[in-house]
């Protein structure tokens, strides 16, 4: 697991709990994950994917988020798609397509689709190893953020019997949690809860007055850094962001009275970089993926205490330094009041109220902000000062990011791989973060790695990535190191440990025997009961330990076509597979390119 790890996500070890959560799902087991956003909760099914033999399905409840994972994922060299609203019918049928041919590990979908008979009758016909439910507090009517359509998903277990269920959420009471588990039948399964605890992140809270010079002095602080401005009404987001405009702050607002295209478009431009400040409404923020996020702040009170710390936690979700702000006025519960007097059920009145109350409690604390958040989610606190909110820390120690840690890594070459991030980000279409995150590049400008080896050992650096985009950043390091004079250091915060070769496994083995027997790929699958894109892994992963295979049995498909893909890997440089099917087209499958790679790696070596 620690090789997949590294390879396709860049990381040389797991955060807590991600190692026992992923050998329960490999095993086959029902769980409930609790993990606060940017703790890992999507590793926890994404990792068992690679493992499992089928496929697995992530319900998602936005379009963004789907999309923003696929991308991660794809740049990672994982097969991964999504199908929903933003597709056409043309579009998903390509998705399902691919789905039925094994193509893909993991297939992500709307609860809206899961409602649908016609996609649970094709979801039947596949081979699904795993349903992890994102988001899943959404279930539930004493969440914060109930969806009718995601209780939809408790027919899941009589539907899909034998399949395990992964259910992850980052806020979720004991009350939340039990209706989860009753919701989605996990009564076997195992729940796991890691600490709620964000350690890189500093709660303060400001009383409201002049509040709006006190918001720009913040986001001056943080010149070019991202933010989101919580408002509670759309018409005070749109003013915050005016406000900001008109100071010289490139900001934009987002909320329900915005076109769908608009939010779309506004959400894009914020993931990409090209607008660094949001002011919003709740409606923005649970699709959003976006690991350097470095100030949160809600101008106005929040509904919940579950709402204000999922809102918080968009916050530094690389575990970079970063900071909560709330302004606070007693006024501001006559707002919620107006509101909560409208609702018709006396049920649903008692509980926005007592919702509103834990938040002024919070506000109106005078001791540690933190032991009370982790206290509302159940976990206890032996701290005497938690050392990051505004009752722990005296004022004269009030930090700023400027992420003080320019003194820990080179800024000034921080900054050109942000430009060369920047660029490779627009010329694939996807988010700067995808390519990488903050952290990596802080880690590259602190380390100067001056060869491929020693880029590798990178936090964040997988073998694709690697591939990809490891020669450009290591011509712009080696030449900023050149002029400044500066030699490369010992990675001290990534150690890789090098680990005994492991011997070729049993499965792998058997099959490398009956290929060398003359069996077909086919008639492989077929005794061993798996697909052809597993056997040729599993070849694969044969040659890549040492043993040679002989092919000349092998009878590609289309001599033309494997002609094409062998003049692609060598235009492309690497056996890579991701780059090599961009070059050709969709038309190529990876299973055609992965025997293809097979047959080119016998016999060059041969």
């Amino acid at each position: 697991m620690l090789e997949l790890l590294k390879k396709h996500f860049g990381y040389a070890e797991f955060r807590p709990l991600q190692r026992e959560i992923i050998e329960h799902c490999i095993a086959g087991k029902d769980a409930l994950v609790l993990m606060p956003t940017g703790g890992g909760k999507s590793l926890c099914y994404q990792l068992p994917a690679l493992r499992f033999s089928g496929l697995t399905i992530v319900v998602s409840p936005l379009i963004a988020l789907m999309k923003d994972q696929v991308d991660a994922l794809r740049a990672n060299g994982i097969p991964a798609a999504y199908a929903n609203s933003s597709l056409s019918k043309s579009e998903i049928v390509q998705v399902e397509k691919e789905a039925a041919s094994g193509k893909l590990k993991l297939l992500y979908l709307s609860p809206e689709r899961l409602a649908m008979s016609s996609v649970i009758d094709f979801l039947r016909t596949l081979n699904i190893s795993l349903f992890a439910i994102d988001e899943a507090h959404c279930i539930s009517e004493w969440g914060h953020d109930f969806r009718p359509d995601y209780r939809n998903l408790s027919a899941l277990r009589r539907l899909f019997p034998s399949t395990p269920i992964i259910a992850l959420t980052a806020t979720a009471n004991a009350r939340v949690r039990d209706d989860i588990v009753s919701q989605l039948k996990l009564d076997g399964g195992r729940i796991f809860q890691s600490s709620f605890n964000r350690a890189n992140l500093t709660y303060r809270v400001i009383p409201k007055k002049r509040a709006f010079e006190h918001l720009l002095g913040e986001i001056r602080e943080r010149t070019g850094q991202s933010a989101i401005v919580y408002c509670f009404s759309r018409k005070g987001a749109e003013k915050v962001a005016a406000d900001l405009r008109a100071n010289g702050i490139n900001a934009a607002a987002y909320h329900a009275g915005l076109t769908s295209d608009e939010r779309s478009r506004i959400q894009e431009r914020f993931i990409r970089d090209q607008v660094p400040i949001i002011t919003a409404t709740i409606a923005f923020g649970m699709g959003i993926d976006k690991p350097d996020v470095r100030l949160v702040v809600h101008m106005d009170l929040p509904k919940s205490v579950e709402g204000y710390y999922q809102e918080t936690g968009r916050a530094g979700r690389d575990g970079l330094p970063s900071d909560c702000l709330l302004f606070y006025s007693t006024g501001d519960r006559f707002k919620h009041e107006y509101f909560i007097r409208e609702m018709s059920d006396e049920r649903e009145k008692q509980h926005a109220r007592r919702q509103l109350q834990d938040v002024m409690t919070y506000s109106e604390l005078k001791t540690c902000r933190r032991r009370y958040l982790l206290a509302y989610f159940g976990e206890g606190s032996r701290e005497d000062n938690c050392g990051g909110c505004d009752i722990c820390l005296p004022p004269r120690e009030k930090r700023t990011l400027k992420a003080e840690a320019e003194s820990d890594f080179d800024s000034e070459l921080f900054e050109l791989l942000r430009a060369e991030r920047r660029t490779l980000a627009e010329q694939r279409g996807v988010p700067p973060y995808v390519i990488f995150g903050d952290r990596t590049l802080q880690e590259m400008s602190r380390n100067y790695p001056q060869s491929l080896e020693c880029m590798s050992r990178i936090f964040g650096v997988g073998k694709e990535k690697l591939s990809q985009y490891g020669g450009r950043f290591l011509r712009i390091i080696s030449t900023y190191a050149e002029s400044k004079g500066l030699k490369e250091r010992e990675s001290t915060t990534t150690v890789r440990v090098r680990r005994p070769k492991r011997a070729i496994s049993e499965t792998v083995f058997t099959t490398t025997q009956l290929f060398q027997a003359g069996k077909t790929i086919e008639q492989i699958a077929l005794l061993r009961k798996l697909s052809s894109g597993t056997v040729l892994q599993h070849l694969e992963e044969a040659q890549q330990r040492g043993m040679e295979l002989d092919v000349s049995s092998i009878r590609f498909p289309s001599e033309e076509r494997y002609r094409r893909i062998a003049a692609a890997f060598e235009k492309a440089g690497t056996f890579t597979l991701t780059p090599v099917r961009n070059i050709l087209g969709e038309s190529f499958g990876y299973d055609e390119l992965r025997l293809a790679r097979i047959m080119i790696k016998a016999t060059s070596t041969g």
